[in-house]
């Protein structure tokens, strides 16, 4: 049990590359499409006879993890240019640096309970 433990410990401290590839396009200033983060790491993993459309496969794990980004405060998710709250994330958003007062998708009393 103890190896498992240390083995969890040293995965949890990796990024996940599609998190590294979301905080790299938002450090870099303006607001970013998440599919232009797919298209990104499409084309930094493409092949000779990979498909133009091959970053498809990469813009929901980009969604997923920008949500989990908002909700941890590390990003803003936009929707015309104003912080929505990532639990109702759809259609056309860009992504940014966190914006102050931006909505985490928590409640208030969930900082308490843990």
């Amino acid at each position: 049990m103890r190896l498992m433990k240390q083995d969890n410990d040293e995965i949890e401290k990796e990024e996940d590359p599609v998190i590294l590839y979301i905080m790299n396009a938002v450090e870099r200033g303006a607001s970013v499409h998440p599919r232009d983060i797919a298209i990104e790491i499409a084309d930094d993993r493409a092949k000779e006879n990979s498909p133009k459309d091959a970053w498809r496969k990469y813009l929901i794990a980009v969604k997923q993890q920008a949500k989990n980004l908002a909700r941890q405060g590390r990003i803003s998710i936009l929707r015309r240019g104003v912080p929505i709250d990532p639990n109702k994330m759809k259609g056309l958003v860009k992504l940014s640096l966190p914006v102050e007062g931006a909505p985490t998708g928590r409640r208030e009393n969930d900082d308490e309970e843990a």
